[in-house]
């Protein structure tokens, strides 16, 4: 690595301590993520050479501007693992796979780190700052030994043990006036700036990854294996034989299922005030494991050469039946999930549900594909990773705190109001959580009516007094914080509320 990148390394280290000291993310993560690719654009480290690069560049800018006009923790981390994509195809620019790339992005975080420390001990000895660096090692190389004997003639010379107290008593003394006058969280955030930007701007490539995916092709080949036997064993058709027999047998009982959760789930649910959790709870997680094993199975029947044994069109169009029932089984779990939130309301595991869903029905397709077009295990990789990555990015966008505390009170008549849980949502909430004692009341009235176990949870009045408290909280918070932590969703509650 060239002496001239350590500059950028130290700047970016400084600029994250000078933006994020005493404050919350905001705008100045998006400010010193703009600042970042504006540099890199300028050096011509990034360049749009693809669809990857187009993705990658996109989700870090969208996901930064997400950040600051929903500023969920959700936004937050998907910005995260949006500039940890982006650095990886830059460590990487051939990267096909977006699976590959999050491999390569995880062995530069650690590598650079390496390669960092080795620039400093190895830096040019004119340098006077790298030259007094080089002469510490060999200094703290004798200390472990030093503190050996120190120990040990303490312990056995009680005149030595208090000189040595008052000693320690002094530096303890000194060094609490100097994190008095220098913040410790200043030093530490400066660290942290360090590692990042060992990571952003040196980017080691390891090797035996990029090597790996090089070897990987989207479309299957054949390969034909001569093996001696001692029995007349045809092992590839006795597969076929077994693969067919295997997906009729479960075809026939998925087709079962289907049908009854079609009458029952689809059209013939009925509630009478149960807690749901059996059907909801057990049954979705059962299901979507199911779903998921019945991709493994399909993709263990065709992981080689039977997707070019010549009569293999029975098992390929079993499985087709096979994954299209697993769709509807998608469809049966997505109806699961509506009828909880139509009774129980909305809560994050139930939207994260239906973005699992989605993925879900992604990941069929592209079983489909991979069987009709004789596709590779890195294919499926390739797809779906992205298409995990893209749609995380995207629902990152929504501000899902808002949308739950407004549909669960909007709709108190009919669904059940968890205030415990409306009490936990974060501050950029508060407005849609800020309801009168008389709005209140009326609520509980209804939910005391319809859920027998309501009488166990948050009062009316104590959900109010926890409200009030945390107006006051965020009332003096947002005061007190300055333009680096501004971000949209606070700004309209704060005007909102007060």
């Amino acid at each position: 690595m060239k002496k001239i990148t350590l500059l950028p390394i130290f700047l970016f280290a400084l600029l994250t301590a000078v933006l994020f000291h005493k404050q919350s993310f905001g705008i100045n993560l998006f400010i010193i993520e703009a600042l970042v690719i504006v540099f890199l654009i300028i050096r011509k480290e990034i360049g749009f050479k693809g669809y990857l690069h187009v993705i990658s560049i996109g989700s870090v800018i969208i996901s930064a501007v997400f950040t600051v006009i929903t500023n969920s923790a959700f936004s937050i981390w998907m910005n995260f693992i949006s500039v940890f994509f982006l650095t990886g195809l830059l460590a990487y620019p051939l990267g096909r796979s977006s699976f590959t790339i999050f491999k390569i992005s995880a062995t530069s975080f650690v590598l650079s780190q390496g390669k960092f420390l080795e620039s400093l001990i190895s830096a040019p000895v004119d340098n006077k700052f790298f030259t007094a660096f080089k002469k510490v090692k060999y200094v703290l190389i004798p200390i472990p030994v030093i503190a050996l004997f120190v120990g040990i003639y303490s312990f056995s010379n009680p005149i030595f043990n208090e000189v040595l107290s008052k000693i320690s008593k002094s530096i303890t003394h000194f060094f609490n006036y100097i994190f008095s006058v220098i913040d410790p969280a200043l030093i530490l955030l400066f660290a942290v700036g360090l590692i990042v930007g060992n990571f952003i701007f040196i980017r080691e490539l390891f090797t035996p990854i990029s090597v790996s995916e090089h070897h990987q092709a989207d479309l299957l080949v054949r390969f034909r294996k001569k093996i001696k036997r001692n029995f007349n064993f045809n092992g590839l058709k006795q597969e076929l034989i077994a693969g067919i027999f295997l997906l009729i047998v479960l075809n026939a009982i998925l087709l079962a299922v289907n049908i009854i959760d079609i009458r029952w789930v689809w059209f013939g649910f009925e509630f009478s005030g149960q807690y749901l959790k059996q059907f909801v709870h057990t049954g979705t997680y059962l299901l979507i494991t199911s779903i998921l094993l019945s991709i493994f199975i399909v993709l263990f029947f065709f992981r080689k050469n039977l997707n070019f044994y010549k009569n293999n069109k029975w098992i390929k169009n079993l499985s087709y039946i096979w994954l299209g029932q697993n769709m509807i089984l998608v469809i049966s779990v997505a109806i699961r999930n509506f009828w909880y939130i139509s009774y129980y309301s909305l809560a994050y595991k139930r939207i994260g549900v239906i973005i699992f869903l989605v993925l879900v029905l992604i990941g069929l397709i592209s079983v489909i594909l991979k069987v009709k077009n004789k596709k590779t295990i890195f294919y499926l990789l390739r797809i779906n990773t992205l298409a995990a990555f893209i749609l995380l990015v995207i629902s990152s966008g929504f501000n899902w705190d808002n949308i739950i505390a407004r549909y669960n009170f909007n709709n108190a008549s009919t669904s059940f109001v968890h205030l415990d849980y409306l009490a936990s949502l974060p501050d950029r909430s508060l407005p849609y959580l800020d309801k009168s004692a008389e709005e209140l009341k009326n609520i509980d009235a209804i939910q005391n009516d319809k859920y027998s176990f309501r009488s166990s949870m948050m009062s009316a009045e104590d959900y109010v007094n926890t409200i009030e408290f945390r107006k006051k909280q965020f009332k003096a918070r947002w005061e007190n914080q300055s333009f680096l932590s501004w971000n949209l969703p606070d700004y309209l509650a704060y005007r909102k509320l007060f």
